[in-house]
Order: C-alpha cells, then structure tokens, then sequence
C-alpha cells in the first residue's frame, strides 16, 4: 500500500519518467518472437487461427501445380510477412503454406515435422502482453490529439488578436520567423557536417544493406505512392484551404494555422465592440483546452509505459546494431542541437538559465519522446511555458502553434543525416552544390512537415528526389525510424519552446505570468 501512495506523492515528471523506464523494461522483456508466426486460414467450419512455433522453414507453393514460389529460413520472419502483405487477396487464397519446424524431443533427439496450411488469410507476428496494451498508449495519444486541433485554432486566432494591430502582428511574427529559420539552418548544417565526417553510410556492410533493403522495400513504396508528385511548390499553395471546415474536419495544420491567423488579424482591423465578443469566446475555449491538459495528464504514466512497452517488444534493440554508425550519428547531432545550440541561444537571447529552461518543459520532453508528436505535446508545452517559464498567453497562443507546424529542427537534421547517409551507401558523391540543395529543400519541406509521427519519412522522400538520390533507399533506414523519431520531436519541441521565450523576452514581457514551484 506504502508503494502505491509514495508513487501518487510523486510530481508528475517523476511519474511519467518512471513509466517510460518500466515501459522499456517491460517491453525488452517481453518482446515479440521471430521464430513464431500466427497463421490465420479459412476451413469449412470458419476462421481458425494458429500459432507455428520453432518453425525452421516455411515455403509457399502454388495450390493446383504444387510450383515453389517463395522460401523462408527461421531468420526471414520480417521478410516473409513483407511478402504475404504484398499478396492481393486472391493471390493469398491460391496459395499453400509448408511449415517445418524442429523440436527436441524427451530423448534429446531433434524431430522434424511439416504441416500444410490451405485458404490463407492473414500472417502476422505473435501478440505479446506490452502490444495488447498499446491500445491505452493510444487512448492517451487521440486525447491529446483530440485537444491540439482546437488548440491550434483557438489559441492562434486569441493569440493573433490580442497582439492589438498589424504592425505588433508582424514584429513578433518576423522575429518568431527568423529565429525559426535560425534554428532549422543551424541544425541542418550541423546535420551535414557530422555525416560527411563521420560517413556512416560506408561503414555499412554490403550484406547488411542487401538485408535492409529486402526487408523494407515493401513498406517505402506506399509511401512513395502516396507522396506522389508532390513538391515543395505544391506544399506551400496547399497551405491556403479552400474550405476551413473541411481543413478542421481532416486535421490539415497547415490550413487551419492559416485561417486561424488570417481570422485573427482580421479581429485587430475589425471595430472593438464588434472583435471582443469573438475574442473572449475563442479565448474561454483556448482556457477550457488547456484545463482539458490537466486533466488527461494524470493519466500520462500509464500512456507512457503502454506506448513505450508496445514500441521495444514489437522491434527490440536488434536493428540498432546494424544502423549503429547513422543512429549514433543523428543521435549526436540532436543532442549537440538540443543542449549546446538551443541552450546557448536561450542563455544568450532569453538571459535564461538553461538548466532551468529544461526543467521547466521536461514534462514536455517527455511526452514528446513517447508521443512522437509535435501535435500531441502541444496543449502541455503551451500550459508548461506560461506556468513554469513565464511567457505570457498572447506569445505562447501565437508562437507555440506556428512551431508546432514549422519549426522543425530535428526533423530537418533527420532529413539532412538521411539523404547524404543513404547517397554514401549507394556510392553517390555529392557536391557542395547538391548538399546546399538538400540544406534549402531540407528548410523548405520542414513548413510541410505534419506534426504527427512518422510523416518525417514521407517529406524525406522530396529531399532525395531533389538531389536524385534513390527513393527506395528510405528502406535502409526504415528499421530505426520509429525510435529516432521520437528523439527527433523531443528537439522539435524544445525549439518550439525557445523560441516563445526568447520572443517573450525580446518583447520585454517574459517572467510577467506568477512561477512555478520548479523544486
């Protein structure tokens, strides 16, 4: 019992840390099985689902001719269910599986058995306890999520508007700009010049790539289909919304960041008697979305622990060793960006001290790197900037979801460290001038950059065409992805958060909201 009120005494910080440290533990210990596979097939009675164990080999044949058209070692588990998934519905039905599996018997002998599996329907990895409870983890992800949209609209368009007239408008949105600008450049370039010092690209095996690729490649071409044609150009005329209603409904940040601005400049030019009855509605809901945070963060821990248990048991530590140098490469590079860059400007154009700076949106830091989403942290990173750092409302409520939508500095070193990493493993030398192109298309796709995990991969995709580097190269990274995103948002975040205080204090406001207890 002692435990359990010790654990409620604890500040919210310590409880969330301690939910992703269990939630790693939890999930390396109970990771999900290569040797296993749960087989899904139609029989006259119905569905019936199995679990293959120890299978040593698994061949798919034609069902009329008995024609081999695919084998798999025990090694191959990630490449078998590339290929069933890339089976249309009918090719599946057609098919028959033969599983053989080894087993030691009581004599210590090793038997071998076959099984053939007709009418297929799905195969698919083993369930363990931490994927099960994902489903909490992404309770607590849509409650963010379900809070960021109207955040984002609400808090724009008050904060907008407060700013009193056009010109207050635009002193503070160019100095939020530049130093947005700032930060990308800066992380961008510190992105390319580790991965030309360092060149993790030809540290990697030829074997390994050929293995990355033959895993991968299937899940990178869905979204390189669904990037299509687009481009840089085509992502900044998407920005204007020809329907806000429609932009709200699909969670299209950039539109709605659009028209919540366009709405609130509008308010400044508009008569007081006819803007303060909007302004004081979006207002009381801005405060209701954010009392809204308080609430669904007690349930933060938990959200954590599920999120970060479901991600280490589903893809362990294992592909880590085999992108060690471009992981360890990336990872420096945040960290570098995250505490010495983002640090220093903060000492130096906020007057703040760093240690404190971090402490006040560690929550957020932490939140970030379970979420994966710039999107999700925002209702807690506007409420932790006003309460703990002291930057007013009105500059929160106008910087924090701009940045949350353009100011992506990790990701863009991300992009930056990708493209010349997969140029290495492909022998592809690039130029000064290529490497200024990735730096400018780098900047550019990080404003289309949705703040939602994972769609840093999709915008990676426009900078390799620009430098014609090889899209399917995606695949030689695609296993590391889902951890480095998550440490990518955490600086994403942090720079948002710099930026409002060094605004706040350029504009000689900062520390007017009453502080936080930080100890």
């Amino acid at each position: 019992m002692s435990i359990f009120s010790n654990f409620k005494n604890l500040k919210l910080h310590h409880k969330i840390l301690l939910g992703l440290l269990f939630g790693a533990i939890f999930g390396s210990l109970l990771n999900v099985s290569k040797y296993e596979l749960n087989v899904t097939y139609k029989e006259e009675s119905g569905e019936t689902s199995i679990v293959v164990q120890n299978w040593d080999k698994i061949e798919f044949a034609e069902t009329q001719t008995y024609t081999r058209l695919a084998s798999f070692g025990k090694e191959d588990q990630l490449k078998l269910l590339n290929y069933f998934q890339g089976l249309t519905k009918t090719d599946k039905t057609n098919l028959i599986m033969l599983a053989t599996t080894k087993q030691t018997d009581e004599t210590g002998a090793i038997k071998t058995t076959q099984q053939i599996y007709r009418n297929l329907i799905k195969i698919e990895k083993v369930k363990t306890i931490p994927l099960y409870l994902k489903p909490i983890g992404t309770i607590f992800i849509r409650l963010l999520m379900f809070i960021a949209i109207p955040l984002v609209l609400s808090s724009l368009i008050v904060g907008a508007a407060s700013l009193g007239n056009i010109k207050k408008v635009g002193r503070i949105g160019g100095k939020m700009l530049l130093l947005y600008f700032i930060l990308i450049t800066i992380a961008i370039s510190l992105g390319l010049f580790l991965v030309n010092t360092i060149e993790p690209g030809k540290r990697l095996s030829a074997d390994s790539k050929e293995k990355l690729m033959v895993e991968f490649s299937p899940n990178i071409q869905g979204k390189i289909q669904e990037i299509g044609d687009l481009n840089v150009v085509n992502t900044i005329v998407n920005i204007v919304p020809t329907n806000p209603i429609g932009a709200l409904a699909n969670s299209e940040m950039l539109q709605i960041v659009f028209f919540a601005l366009i709405v609130g400049v509008t308010l400044t030019m508009t008569r007081k008697e006819k803007s303060e009855p909007v302004i004081k509605f979006f207002d009381g809901f801005s405060d209701m979305m954010i009392k809204m945070v308080d609430i669904i963060m007690q349930i933060a821990p938990f959200g954590v622990f599920a999120l970060i248990a479901a991600t280490v048991s589903e893809f362990g530590f294992d592909i880590l060793q085999t992108l060690i140098w471009y992981a360890a490469t990336l990872l420096i590079g945040l960290l570098i960006h995250q505490f010495v860059v983002i640090g220093a400007l903060v000492k130096i154009f906020a007057r703040m001290n760093p240690v404190k700076f971090f402490r006040g949106i560690r929550e957020v830091m932490l939140i970030a790197f379970s979420s994966s989403s710039s999107a999700a942290t925002l209702p807690l990173n506007m409420e932790a900037c006003e309460q703990n750092l002291g930057v007013p409302k009105h500059i929160t409520s106008f910087v924090l979801p701009l940045g949350a939508t353009i100011n992506m500095d990790g990701t863009s070193m991300y992009q930056a460290v990708a493209a010349v990493f997969i140029a290495q493993v492909y022998g592809i030398e690039l130029h000064i001038t290529e490497q200024l192109i990735i730096l400018l298309t780098a900047l550019l796709a990080s404003i289309g950059t949705a703040p939602v995990p994972g769609v840093g991969i999709v915008m990676l995709i426009i900078v390799l065409r620009s430098v014609n580097i090889p899209e399917e190269g995606i695949a030689l990274i695609l296993g590391v992805d889902r951890f480095l995103d998550m440490c990518r948002t955490v600086v994403n975040v942090s720079g948002d958060s710099a930026v409002a205080t060094i605004v706040a204090r350029s504009e000689g406001v900062l520390g007017i909201n009453s502080m936080k207890n930080e100890n």
